[in-house]
Protein backbone atom coordinates (compact mmCIF):
# COMPACT_ATOMS: atom_id res chain seq x y z
CA UNK A 1 0.00 0.00 0.00
CA UNK A 2 1.40 3.68 -0.64
CA UNK A 3 1.20 5.49 2.54
CA UNK A 4 1.54 9.04 0.54
CA UNK A 5 -2.03 8.66 -0.34
CA UNK A 6 -5.29 8.95 0.97
CA UNK A 7 -6.87 5.09 1.98
CA UNK A 8 -9.23 4.36 -0.88
CA UNK A 9 -7.74 6.70 -3.22
CA UNK A 10 -10.33 9.70 -2.13
CA UNK A 11 -9.96 12.38 1.09
CA UNK A 12 -11.80 11.78 3.58
CA UNK A 13 -14.73 14.78 3.07
CA UNK A 14 -15.19 13.01 -0.53
CA UNK A 15 -16.02 9.64 1.41
CA UNK A 16 -18.42 11.31 3.47
CA UNK A 17 -19.74 13.26 0.48
CA UNK A 18 -20.89 9.73 -1.67
CA UNK A 19 -22.13 7.95 1.90
CA UNK A 20 -24.20 10.59 2.45
CA UNK A 21 -26.16 10.04 -1.38
CA UNK A 22 -25.69 6.17 -0.78
CA UNK A 23 -27.54 6.85 2.80
CA UNK A 24 -30.28 8.55 0.72
CA UNK A 25 -30.54 6.12 -1.85
CA UNK A 26 -31.07 3.02 0.47
CA UNK A 27 -33.42 4.91 2.23
CA UNK A 28 -35.76 5.40 -1.14
CA UNK A 29 -35.27 2.63 -3.79
CA UNK A 30 -35.01 3.46 -6.91
CA UNK A 31 -34.57 6.95 -6.95
CA UNK A 32 -31.31 8.68 -8.50
CA UNK A 33 -29.74 10.54 -6.32
CA UNK A 34 -27.15 13.38 -7.43
CA UNK A 35 -23.62 13.70 -6.46
CA UNK A 36 -20.79 15.11 -7.13
CA UNK A 37 -18.47 12.78 -9.14
CA UNK A 38 -15.03 13.06 -8.96
CA UNK A 39 -12.26 13.06 -11.36
CA UNK A 40 -11.11 9.60 -11.52
CA UNK A 41 -7.85 8.27 -12.91
CA UNK A 42 -9.86 6.12 -15.45
CA UNK A 43 -12.00 7.68 -18.73
CA UNK A 44 -15.70 8.15 -17.63
CA UNK A 45 -17.18 5.29 -19.22
CA UNK A 46 -15.25 2.57 -17.78
CA UNK A 47 -16.65 2.60 -14.23
CA UNK A 48 -16.27 5.58 -12.43
CA UNK A 49 -19.53 5.40 -11.13
CA UNK A 50 -19.21 1.96 -9.55
CA UNK A 51 -15.24 2.69 -8.73
CA UNK A 52 -16.48 5.99 -6.68
CA UNK A 53 -18.72 3.80 -4.51
CA UNK A 54 -16.36 1.38 -3.85
CA UNK A 55 -13.53 3.44 -2.59
CA UNK A 56 -16.03 5.21 -0.44
CA UNK A 57 -17.38 1.90 1.12
CA UNK A 58 -14.13 -0.72 1.15
CA UNK A 59 -12.55 -0.99 4.47
CA UNK A 60 -9.84 -2.78 5.65
CA UNK A 61 -11.04 -6.04 6.41
CA UNK A 62 -13.17 -6.23 3.14
CA UNK A 63 -11.96 -8.66 0.48
CA UNK A 64 -12.85 -7.43 -3.32
CA UNK A 65 -14.26 -9.25 -6.53
CA UNK A 66 -14.62 -7.51 -9.69
CA UNK A 67 -15.82 -8.71 -12.93
CA UNK A 68 -16.94 -6.75 -16.24
CA UNK A 69 -19.20 -8.99 -18.91
CA UNK A 70 -18.49 -12.04 -15.96
CA UNK A 71 -14.80 -12.02 -16.52
CA UNK A 72 -12.63 -11.69 -13.66
CA UNK A 73 -9.47 -10.91 -15.68
CA UNK A 74 -10.79 -8.42 -18.46
CA UNK A 75 -8.74 -5.19 -19.15
CA UNK A 76 -11.47 -3.14 -17.05
CA UNK A 77 -11.61 -5.46 -14.06
CA UNK A 78 -7.95 -6.16 -13.97
CA UNK A 79 -7.56 -2.20 -13.99
CA UNK A 80 -10.04 -1.20 -11.13
CA UNK A 81 -8.25 -4.05 -8.72
CA UNK A 82 -5.13 -2.76 -9.94
CA UNK A 83 -5.94 0.55 -8.97
CA UNK A 84 -8.37 -0.54 -5.34
CA UNK A 85 -5.60 -2.56 -4.07
CA UNK A 86 -2.73 -0.04 -4.60
CA UNK A 87 -4.27 2.23 -2.59
CA UNK A 88 -5.87 -0.51 0.32
CA UNK A 89 -3.53 -3.19 0.28
CA UNK A 90 -7.05 -5.20 1.12
CA UNK A 91 -7.07 -9.03 0.00
CA UNK A 92 -8.75 -9.48 -3.67
CA UNK A 93 -10.96 -12.66 -4.97
CA UNK A 94 -12.51 -14.43 -8.05
CA UNK A 95 -14.93 -16.49 -6.07
CA UNK A 96 -18.22 -14.99 -5.13
CA UNK A 97 -18.51 -16.63 -1.49
CA UNK A 98 -15.47 -14.88 -0.88
CA UNK A 99 -15.86 -11.51 -1.54
CA UNK A 100 -17.66 -9.18 0.43
CA UNK A 101 -17.36 -6.38 -2.04
CA UNK A 102 -18.35 -7.31 -5.52
CA UNK A 103 -17.98 -4.48 -8.40
CA UNK A 104 -19.62 -5.59 -12.15
CA UNK A 105 -20.07 -4.35 -15.24
CA UNK A 106 -23.19 -5.98 -16.95
CA UNK A 107 -23.67 -9.25 -14.97
CA UNK A 108 -24.89 -10.22 -11.47
CA UNK A 109 -22.56 -13.23 -10.48
CA UNK A 110 -24.67 -16.93 -10.32
CA UNK A 111 -23.67 -17.75 -6.88
CA UNK A 112 -26.17 -16.44 -5.02
CA UNK A 113 -25.04 -13.57 -2.32
CA UNK A 114 -26.02 -13.11 0.93
CA UNK A 115 -26.50 -10.46 3.50
CA UNK A 116 -23.00 -9.61 4.09
CA UNK A 117 -22.20 -8.51 0.97
CA UNK A 118 -22.50 -5.53 -1.22
CA UNK A 119 -22.61 -5.91 -5.01
CA UNK A 120 -22.00 -2.39 -6.99
CA UNK A 121 -22.99 -2.16 -10.33
CA UNK A 122 -21.30 0.15 -13.22
CA UNK A 123 -23.82 2.34 -15.09
CA UNK A 124 -23.62 4.36 -18.31
CA UNK A 125 -26.91 5.78 -17.93
CA UNK A 126 -29.03 5.57 -15.22
CA UNK A 127 -32.49 7.44 -16.55
CA UNK A 128 -34.75 4.85 -17.88
CA UNK A 129 -37.07 7.63 -19.43
CA UNK A 130 -34.11 8.90 -21.48
CA UNK A 131 -34.74 7.17 -24.76
CA UNK A 132 -38.29 8.91 -24.36
CA UNK A 133 -37.75 12.07 -22.96
CA UNK A 134 -34.37 14.34 -23.29
CA UNK A 135 -34.91 16.67 -20.92
CA UNK A 136 -33.90 15.93 -17.19
CA UNK A 137 -36.17 18.06 -15.97
CA UNK A 138 -38.97 16.45 -17.51
CA UNK A 139 -38.21 13.38 -16.51
CA UNK A 140 -37.62 14.40 -12.82
CA UNK A 141 -41.16 15.40 -13.40
CA UNK A 142 -42.46 12.17 -14.84
CA UNK A 143 -40.78 10.38 -11.95
CA UNK A 144 -42.46 12.52 -8.95
CA UNK A 145 -45.45 12.36 -10.40
CA UNK A 146 -45.51 8.68 -10.62
CA UNK A 147 -45.86 9.01 -15.06
CA UNK A 148 -44.50 5.75 -16.60
CA UNK A 149 -46.69 5.56 -19.75
CA UNK A 150 -44.18 6.49 -22.03
CA UNK A 151 -41.72 4.08 -20.58
CA UNK A 152 -44.77 1.01 -20.95
CA UNK A 153 -45.32 2.98 -24.22
CA UNK A 154 -41.90 2.17 -25.56
CA UNK A 155 -42.11 -1.87 -25.01
CA UNK A 156 -45.40 -1.94 -26.01
CA UNK A 157 -44.04 -0.57 -29.63
CA UNK A 158 -41.04 -3.18 -29.34
CA UNK A 159 -43.75 -5.78 -29.25
CA UNK A 160 -45.39 -4.48 -32.32
CA UNK A 161 -42.32 -4.47 -34.20
CA UNK A 162 -40.88 -7.68 -33.08
CA UNK A 163 -43.37 -9.56 -31.57
CA UNK A 164 -41.78 -9.67 -28.03
CA UNK A 165 -40.18 -6.84 -25.98
CA UNK A 166 -36.55 -6.70 -27.23
CA UNK A 167 -34.14 -4.89 -24.85
CA UNK A 168 -31.30 -7.73 -24.78
CA UNK A 169 -30.10 -5.99 -21.66
CA UNK A 170 -31.17 -2.64 -19.27
CA UNK A 171 -34.64 -3.72 -19.42
CA UNK A 172 -36.36 -1.18 -16.69
CA UNK A 173 -37.68 -2.25 -13.81
CA UNK A 174 -39.97 -1.00 -11.03
CA UNK A 175 -38.91 -0.76 -7.60
CA UNK A 176 -40.58 -1.32 -4.72
CA UNK A 177 -43.93 -0.59 -6.59
CA UNK A 178 -42.61 3.72 -6.87
CA UNK A 179 -39.76 4.27 -8.99
CA UNK A 180 -39.27 3.17 -12.10
CA UNK A 181 -35.40 2.09 -12.46
CA UNK A 182 -32.83 0.79 -14.93
CA UNK A 183 -31.40 -1.67 -13.89
CA UNK A 184 -27.77 -1.31 -15.65
CA UNK A 185 -26.88 -2.97 -18.76
CA UNK A 186 -27.28 -6.13 -17.63
CA UNK A 187 -28.61 -8.99 -19.51
CA UNK A 188 -32.94 -9.67 -18.94
CA UNK A 189 -31.39 -13.40 -17.57
CA UNK A 190 -29.86 -10.90 -14.65
CA UNK A 191 -33.33 -9.02 -13.85
CA UNK A 192 -34.77 -11.83 -11.36
CA UNK A 193 -31.64 -11.39 -9.44
CA UNK A 194 -32.58 -7.79 -7.90
CA UNK A 195 -35.94 -9.55 -6.96
CA UNK A 196 -35.68 -9.78 -2.81
CA UNK A 197 -31.97 -10.26 -2.83
CA UNK A 198 -30.71 -10.15 0.35
CA UNK A 199 -27.48 -8.43 -0.46
CA UNK A 200 -26.94 -4.52 -0.58
CA UNK A 201 -27.58 -3.50 -4.71
CA UNK A 202 -26.00 0.16 -5.27
CA UNK A 203 -25.82 1.14 -8.67
CA UNK A 204 -22.94 4.38 -9.69
CA UNK A 205 -22.96 6.54 -12.68
CA UNK A 206 -19.93 8.48 -13.01
CA UNK A 207 -20.52 10.24 -16.16
CA UNK A 208 -24.38 11.26 -15.62
CA UNK A 209 -23.55 11.82 -11.43
CA UNK A 210 -25.97 9.47 -10.45
CA UNK A 211 -26.11 6.99 -7.46
CA UNK A 212 -29.49 4.89 -6.95
CA UNK A 213 -29.86 1.70 -4.94
CA UNK A 214 -31.91 -1.50 -4.30
CA UNK A 215 -31.79 -2.45 -0.88
CA UNK A 216 -31.56 -5.97 0.95
CA UNK A 217 -34.92 -7.98 0.26
CA UNK A 218 -36.60 -4.91 -1.52
CA UNK A 219 -39.12 -5.96 -3.87
CA UNK A 220 -38.30 -5.51 -7.78
CA UNK A 221 -40.35 -6.49 -11.01
CA UNK A 222 -39.18 -5.91 -14.91
CA UNK A 223 -41.40 -4.24 -16.59
CA UNK A 224 -44.14 -6.34 -18.76
CA UNK A 225 -48.03 -7.10 -19.93
CA UNK A 226 -50.30 -9.43 -18.47
CA UNK A 227 -50.37 -10.70 -22.11
CA UNK A 228 -46.70 -10.47 -22.37
CA UNK A 229 -44.76 -11.07 -19.58
CA UNK A 230 -41.42 -10.48 -19.16
CA UNK A 231 -39.23 -13.35 -19.95
CA UNK A 232 -35.64 -14.12 -19.33
CA UNK A 233 -33.10 -15.90 -22.40
CA UNK A 234 -33.83 -18.88 -23.46
CA UNK A 235 -31.13 -21.38 -23.80
CA UNK A 236 -32.93 -23.84 -25.34
CA UNK A 237 -31.53 -26.61 -22.95
CA UNK A 238 -28.04 -25.82 -23.72
CA UNK A 239 -25.17 -26.79 -21.60
CA UNK A 240 -21.86 -25.48 -20.83
CA UNK A 241 -18.99 -27.34 -22.75
CA UNK A 242 -16.56 -27.01 -19.88
CA UNK A 243 -18.78 -27.64 -16.95
CA UNK A 244 -21.70 -29.10 -17.66
CA UNK A 245 -23.80 -26.72 -16.05
CA UNK A 246 -27.77 -25.45 -17.21
CA UNK A 247 -29.72 -22.99 -16.29
CA UNK A 248 -26.86 -20.02 -16.23
CA UNK A 249 -26.17 -17.47 -18.60
CA UNK A 250 -24.44 -18.75 -21.10
CA UNK A 251 -22.35 -17.47 -24.30
CA UNK A 252 -22.51 -18.79 -27.46
CA UNK A 253 -18.93 -19.78 -29.47
CA UNK A 254 -18.77 -19.24 -33.35
CA UNK A 255 -15.41 -21.20 -34.81
CA UNK A 256 -15.74 -19.82 -38.58
CA UNK A 257 -13.24 -22.90 -39.60
CA UNK A 258 -15.00 -25.70 -38.60
CA UNK A 259 -18.19 -23.91 -38.63
CA UNK A 260 -19.12 -25.71 -34.64
CA UNK A 261 -21.10 -23.52 -32.66
CA UNK A 262 -20.89 -24.18 -28.90
CA UNK A 263 -21.66 -22.73 -25.26
CA UNK A 264 -19.67 -21.83 -21.98
CA UNK A 265 -21.21 -20.20 -19.23
CA UNK A 266 -20.30 -16.21 -19.15
CA UNK A 267 -19.25 -16.21 -15.42
CA UNK A 268 -16.00 -17.27 -15.19
CA UNK A 269 -15.39 -18.23 -11.40
CA UNK A 270 -18.59 -20.10 -11.75
CA UNK A 271 -17.60 -22.12 -14.31
CA UNK A 272 -14.15 -22.47 -12.85
CA UNK A 273 -15.71 -24.02 -9.38
CA UNK A 274 -18.04 -26.38 -11.38
CA UNK A 275 -15.46 -27.73 -14.37
CA UNK A 276 -14.53 -31.67 -13.95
Amino acid sequence: MNHTTHFAFFDEGSKREIRRAILKAVAIPGYQVPFASREMPIARGWGTGGLQLTLSLVGLNDTLKVIDQGADDSVNAVSIKALVGASTGIAMTDQTSQATLIQSRHRIPEVPLTENQILVLQVPMPEPLRPIEASEQVTKRLHAEKEYSGAYLSLFEDILRYGTMAAGADHPVMVEGRYVMAPSPIPRFDNPKLDKNPALILLGAGREKKIYAVPPYTQVKSLDFEDHPFRVEDFGGAHCSLCGTQGVFLDELYDPTTGRTWHQCNDTSFCGRNAP
